[in-house]
């Protein structure tokens, strides 16, 4: 009997580069001409973004500084979650924006159903916030990836541990 190969269906991101994407954006508002004399600010705390500027406009320049960064460090932009944008205390607005790591129950649940569509002989298994799947076929496996490259999860998805 042929060993079955496998792979894992991850969404992760690399805090270092997105720490430095975040430090990035701050010299870039502390040297913009049009936030020149105002009070924003851009800060990562664990798993969220905290920014906090004048007015909404400037927050919305802001996440496209960020996002822009983000982009040259090759960290995914679907990972970013923001939030509604609330009044803060001395006439500031706030928001703040969750970094999605791994994959939760429903979107695990959708890849499966879009691998489970495919009707080819592999299994699939979610286990804890990533799916593995699994076959006796690479050819299998290969065509799986394809696929599920070609759909939006609304995630960045990541091919992992091809054995």
């Amino acid at each position: 009997m042929a060993k079955d190969s496998s792979f894992d269906i991850v969404s992760e991101v690399d805090m270092q580069e997105m720490s430095n994407a975040v430090n990035q954006t701050s010299r870039e508002i502390e040297q913009r001409y049009d936030f020149k004399g105002s009070k924003a600010e851009i800060t990562l705390e664990k798993d969220t973004l905290k920014m906090l500027a004048e007015d909404d406009w400037k927050l919305e320049a802001m996440l496209d500084m960020l996002r822009t960064k983000m982009v040259k460090r090759n960290v995914p932009l679907k990972c970013l979650q923001p939030g509604k944008i609330e009044s803060a205390a001395g006439g500031m607005m706030r928001q703040f924006i969750t970094i999605q790591k791994g994959i939760d129950k429903e979107k695990a649940k959708a890849v499966v159903a879009t691998v489970k569509e495919l009707k080819l002989k592999v299994q699939t298994q979610i286990m804890d916030d990533q799916v593995r799947v699994s076959g006796a076929k690479r050819d299998d496996l290969q065509l799986v990836i394809q696929k599920l490259k070609e759909q939006d999860f609304g995630i960045d998805l990541q091919f992992i541990n091809y054995r």
